[in-house]
This record gives C-alpha cells, sequence and structure tokens, in this order.
C-alpha cells in the first residue's frame, strides 16, 4: 500500500517523538500485545489472532495455496496440543533451535541462526518474558526492523502442523517453540509462509537490526578478506554466504563433497591454527538444516585433526552444533560465491574507524507518469525520477591515503514488495545514479537537459532485482544529487534511500519543503487553518519552491492565449499516435512555462489519464478546468494579492 503525504507527515511527527525506535516499537497493525494479552487472561481464553488467522490464506497463494498437494491435510495446532511439556526457550537460543521445514526460507534460517549468537540482539527480536507456563495466554509477540522503523509483531500460538509434525522450522529436540513463532510473525509481517520462500540473507539480517548490509563476491574478495570477517564476527556482525547455481536443476543440489548450492548458510566463527609447522586459517560455517555438512579437509572426522594439539581439537570440535563445521579459508573462498555482511550500526561500516558515522533516510516513492522515470538508458523520462542533494562538507582523516576524498554509503531498499507476490509481483530491478551539482539552486528539480549533459560521477555497480541495493563510495567533498529509480520506466513502488557519512553532511529531499512546511505549521490534529494555509502559501512564494496559484493561471492562461489546443496536442504528441502520455503532457506543459513539482503534477495525472494516456479531450478538458480556476481566483483577489483566503464553501466550489 503506497504511502500519502498526509501519512508521511503523520509517521515523521511519530517519529520525532521517538515511536517506532528500537525503545519504542510501533504496534504493527495497531495491535497492543499487552492489552490483548490482558484481555484473554481476564476472559481465560486463548488467543486467536483474527488479522493472520489460523487458515489457508495465511500459508501461500501458490504451492501453498488453498487446496494444494502441499496443504491438503494442514492443521493449526498450539504447542500445548503438540507436546506434553513445551518451552519457549530452553537454556538461551541456540543455533539447533533453527532446523528448516518445508518451506524456502533457508536464508532468513540462516540470519536467524547468526541472530543467535548476539544475546543482546536476539532479545531486541525476541522479547524477554514469554512463556507457556507463567501468565500464558496463547500470544506471543516479536519484533522487526523495518524501512526505518521497529514494529512489535502479535501472533497467536497456532502453527501448520502436517502428518503430526511442524511443516515449517522447528527445534531439533522439537520441545522449543521460539523459531516456530518467530518465523509465524515474520510471515505475518509480509503476507504468508509462501511469501517467504527464496531471498537473500541480508534482507532478514537487516530486518532482525536495523544495520546495513554489504555483499563481497568471493571470486574477486578483497586481500584482507579474513581481517574483514574476523572484525565483523568479533563485532557481533551477521554473516552468511551462499553457492551460486548454474541452473534451475542446480537449486538445493549437493557437492561431491557435501554443500548445497543456492542455500543459505550462516558464517558463525574463525580460528587460525598451527598445522604442520605453519598458521592455517579456517573458517566455521553452519547448514541452517541441522545436516548435511562438508567432507572434506577439516570436517569432523577428516585426517587434519590428528596434527592438532588434542585440547585444542577436543576444545574446537565439542563447540559444533548440528550442521556446523570447519573448512580452510582457503577452500571457503573457492568453493562459496558470496559472503554477506550486515554491521550492526553505522560506525561499523568502516573496518578500522571508531567514529559514528552520520545518517540520514529519505522516503520516497516511484509513481506510473510522475515520478517512474526508469534508469538512464531512458533519457527523456529519467529525469522525473525522486532527487535528492546531499553536501559532503568534510574529507575523510585518513594519513596513508593522499586523495581528498569523502567516504560514504547509499543504500536504496524497495518496500513491502512481498507482500505484492500474491497478487503477482515481486521485487523491481532498481539501482541509483549520483551526479555532481555544484552551483545549483538547493530546492531546484534538475531537468532532462542537465543529465542529457552530465555523465555520473558513481552509481551503484548494477541494477538488480533485490530488496536493497547499496555502494561504498567516496568522492570529493561538493554537492552531489542522488537520483533512485527502477530500470524500466513506469515501475511503481514506495522506498526508502539511506546514506550514511563518515563525516558531517547535509541533505535535502527536493520535493519534501511543503511536507516539511506543513508539518511545522500544523497542530497535533494534524490540520491547519486558513491563516495557516495563507502563511503556507506565502512562504512557498517567497522561495519559489512551488508555483503559487496565481503565477500556475497566469502561466495556463499564457499557455492557452499562446497557441491553439490542437496545436499544442500536435506538436507535443510526439510519436503522433493520435493520444499523449503523461510524459508528453508534461513536456507540453514545461515548454509552455507552466511549473509543477512532482506532487502537484502527479494529481494532475490521476485526475486526467487513463492508464497514462491522455486524449485530447481529458487534454482539453484538463486546461479547460485550470482556465476557469483562473478566473475564479482572480475574482477572488480582488486585491491583487497573489493570495486569498477560502472558506469550506468556496473550496467545494473551486474543486468540484
Amino acid at each position: 500500500m503506497f504511502v500519502g503525504v498526509s501519512g508521511r507527515i503523520q509517521k515523521d511527527r511519530q517519529r520525532a517523538g521517538g515511536l517506532g525506535s528500537v525503545q519504542q516499537a510501533m504496534q504493527y497493525l495497531n495491535q497492543d500485545y499487552q492489552a490483548l494479552k490482558e484481555g484473554c487472561l481476564q476472559n481465560g481464553s486463548l488467543f486467536q489472532d483474527p488479522l493472520f488467522p489460523a487458515e489457508p490464506s495465511s500459508l501461500g497463494f501458490k504451492e501453498l495455496g488453498p487446496f494444494t498437494a502441499k496443504t491438503k491435510g494442514v492443521e493449526w495446532k498450539r504447542p500445548t496440543e503438540l507436546t506434553a511439556d513445551p518451552q519457549f526457550i530452553v537454556g538461551g537460543a541456540t543455533r539447533t533451535d533453527i532446523c528448516q521445514g518445508a518451506l524456502g526460507d533457508c536464508w532468513l534460517l540462516a540470519a536467524i541462526g547468526s541472530l543467535t549468537l548476539n544475546e543482546r540482539l536476539l532479545h531486541r527480536v525476541v522479547p524477554h518474558g514469554q512463556s507457556f507456563t507463567h501468565q500464558y495466554a496463547g500470544i506471543f509477540h516479536f519484533q522487526f526492523w523495518q524501512f526505518g522503523e521497529w514494529v512489535d509483531v502479535v501472533i497467536d500460538d497456532r502453527l501448520p502442523v502436517k502428518d503430526g509434525e511442524l511443516m515449517f522450522v522447528h527445534s531439533a529436540e522439537g520441545s522449543e517453540f521460539w523459531s516456530a513463532l518467530l518465523e509465524k510473525a515474520y510471515a505475518k509481517l509480509n503476507g504468508s509462509y509462501e511469501a517467504l520462500s527464496g531471498g537473500s540473507t541480508t534482507e532478514g539480517f537487516e530486518d532482525f537490526t536495523g544495520g546495513v548490509a554489504e555483499m563481497y563476491e568471493l571470486k574477486k574478495a578483497p586481500k584482507d578478506l579474513y581481517r574483514i570477517i574476523s572484525k565483523a564476527l568479533e563485532r557481533g556482525s551477521l554473516l552468511g554466504c551462499s553457492i551460486d547455481i548454474t541452473s534451475a536443476f542446480d537449486m538445493e543440489a549437493v557437492t561431491f563433497k557435501k554443500l548445497v548450492k543456492g542455500h543459505a548458510y550462516s558464517v558463525t566463527g574463525l580460528r587460525q591454527v598451527d598445522y604442520r609447522g605453519r598458521q592455517e586459517r579456517l573458517i566455521r560455517i553452519r547448514n541452517p538444516w541441522g545436516q548435511v555438512e562438508w567432507t572434506g579437509a577439516w570436517s569432523d572426522n577428516s585426517s587434519e585433526w590428528n596434527s592438532l594439539d588434542s585440547a585444542e581439537k577436543d576444545e574446537m570440535l565439542c563447540k559444533m552444533e548440528d550442521g556446523e563445521f570447519w573448512m580452510s579459508f582457503q577452500e571457503f573462498l573457492r568453493q562459496f560465491s558470496r559472503l554477506e555482511i550486515c554491521n550492526l550500526t553505522a560506525d561499523a561500516l568502516s573496518q578500522d574507524s571508531t567514529r559514528f558515522w552520520s545518517t540520514v533516510a529519505f522516503e520516497g516513492g516511484w509513481r506510473r507518469g510522475s515520478t517512474a522515470g526508469g534508469c538512464r538508458n531512458h533519457p527523456n523520462t529519467f529525469w522525473i525520477n525522486p532527487q535528492y542533494k546531499i553536501c559532503l562538507l568534510e574529507e575523510d582523516d585518513d594519513p596513508d591515503d593522499g586523495e581528498t576524498a569523502c567516504s560514504f554509503l547509499v543504500a536504496l531498499m524497495q518496500k513491502d514488495r512481498r507482500r505484492f507476490r500474491r497478487q503477482g509481483q515481486d521485487m523491481h530491478t532498481i539501482g541509483f545514479a549520483i551526479y555532481e551539482v555544484r552551483g545549483h539552486v538547493i530546492g531546484q528539480t534538475l531537468k532532462k537537459d542537465f543529465f542529457l549533459r552530465h555523465s555520473s560521477c558513481a552509481r551503484s555497480e548494477t541494477f538488480i532485482n533485490l530488496r536493497e541495493v547499496s555502494a561504498r563510495l567516496r568522492l570529493p567533498p561538493g554537492e552531489y544529487l542522488i537520483v533512485p529509480s527502477t530500470f524500466e520506466p513506469s515501475k511503481e513502488a514506495d522506498f526508502v534511500l539511506r546514506v550514511f557519512t563518515e563525516k558531517q553532511s547535509e541533505s535535502h529531499d527536493i520535493d519534501d519543503s511543503f511536507r516539511s512546511m506543513f508539518a511545522q505549521l500544523s497542530g497535533d490534529d494534524m490540520e491547519i487553518s486558513v491563516q495557516e494555509l495563507r502563511t503556507i502559501l506565502n512562504r512557498v512564494v517567497s522561495k519559489r519552491e512551488f508555483c503559487s496559484l496565481s503565477v500556475l493561471f497566469l502561466e495556463v492562461r499564457r499557455l492557452l492565449s499562446a497557441l491553439p489546443l490542437q496545436g499544442i496536442f500536435r506538436e507535443f504528441d510526439l510519436d503522433k499516435s493520435g493520444c499523449m502520455n503523461s510524459y508528453e503532457m508534461r513536456l507540453a506543459l514545461e515548454n509552455g512555462g507552466f511549473k509543477l513539482n512532482n506532487k502537484l503534477y502527479q494529481m494532475l495525472i490521476a485526475r486526467y489519464a487513463d492508464n497514462e494516456i491522455i486524449d485530447f479531450d481529458n487534454f482539453t478538458c484538463c486546461l479547460v478546468k485550470l482556465e476557469s480556476m483562473f478566473r475564479a481566483f482572480q475574482a477572488l483577489d480582488k486585491d491583487a494579492t497573489g493570495t486569498v483566503e477560502l472558506n469550506i464553501c468556496e473550496v467545494s466550489v473551486l474543486t468540484v
């Protein structure tokens, strides 16, 4: 569901009060865990979640959809119905509590497995005090980071069961249920269990931590990768790895030495040992299946262990979990394709720095016909994408580097795409480009000509259909414009753009001025009076960031008087199709001196376009409507001040 301006203003106000922070998670779907639990305890009933019911729709929509073979015979049972003594967590959460079931969410389970290595992080996601004994009411809750805010997700404990066994994630012993309930809460957040099938471990990493992920292709790994992994593990960062597949037949195919292709593993440790007079680097990896382990050198029963001191050997092997194994670091680089690291805090992005990075986040959206311009391959529409300006003010402190540059990281994340799988949609292919814009006016949207004359100075490495695309960059101090986009035009989605800078920086959302001004002037009721509206319009006119009503109508009148309507239409119907698309209409208005920001233009297209197509009748109606509004405005503006005060009746007359 796309978020409107009023919704964003409301969210900004809530965030300013701390809502959505780690300390004060937002209630997902407005469900209050404590209130619901107390109500159940008072009534002596067990909670039944009406918003994620124990029904086939919660399982899925395709392979796990209603009436499919995989869901035939499925029952929903509480842990108290499955075992005599169910436990939430026994002896702390461990990696053996996470065994994969009949769902392709190994990426998620690898992330959960890594989460168990950091107790503080684990209890942020899995709150303390939940059990099947003390004040049990069949209700549990978990907390996740979602697109810039923490949310508290409530579930009941009815779990899908087939042939007497849990269908999905389960503990090795079968008596612990925290991981199964965590998976259910995450499924609710994404719309269904099936929506979790397939993904990148970094997605789970980020939703469990609010951190920022980086990815390394191991075939071209940096020389200091062992040190990078070591420091990441020391900081409590989450790490995952996988082996690429070359075809659909490779998915979960097992290699000669028992590694699984297309499968997500967790990296759980590093060790350097004295082996036959030399130092051998080892890495510890875990398969979330809880079985199917590496059988090559340094595997559980390999001969290499016989050359180690017996105490060291026992200490390293006794700490192993089911599905966990050691291998040499060089073998790891040969066998695996990709390493993913989720840095838990912004300061962890630099391996050696103890300074905190400055962070800024923008929320935006791509809309067909107004802000969904596609990548640079589409020069006629690329410029209509949202634009964000950042000023890099101070260079890095790096005495070993003679280059004057500022380090920063850009991360572009599309929102809620898993939820759209039910409608046959999935992740868009996304990326971003960065341009130097020194000297251009802050708040001014750069047009097509700028992008035709200037090349990007940095960009995401590739456009890819992942939830998030990120890049760590270094540029000289200066002013830059970030343009996030989908690969193809007209693809709609909401997104979050996060920018992390090592030193101080300034940022500006070019289309956000009106929203911030509204938030400043409106009270807690999120409403403005006529006087406050007049203040907004006066500020807007003085800053020249948006056209005022009077300027708008004057420009339309000039456009109408300068060219006959049919002439305008024919001139800007560039493909001579007999209809204008939304981009051609925008060109017509721009050429006539009629300036609209993205939000105003978006409303115009929504009113007069049919699936982005504007025929001559609608084009005429649009301009005639604007002309009539101009006349009405002029009649009300008796003193020619450029502003008017309207009561509700007058507003209704003008807008009907």
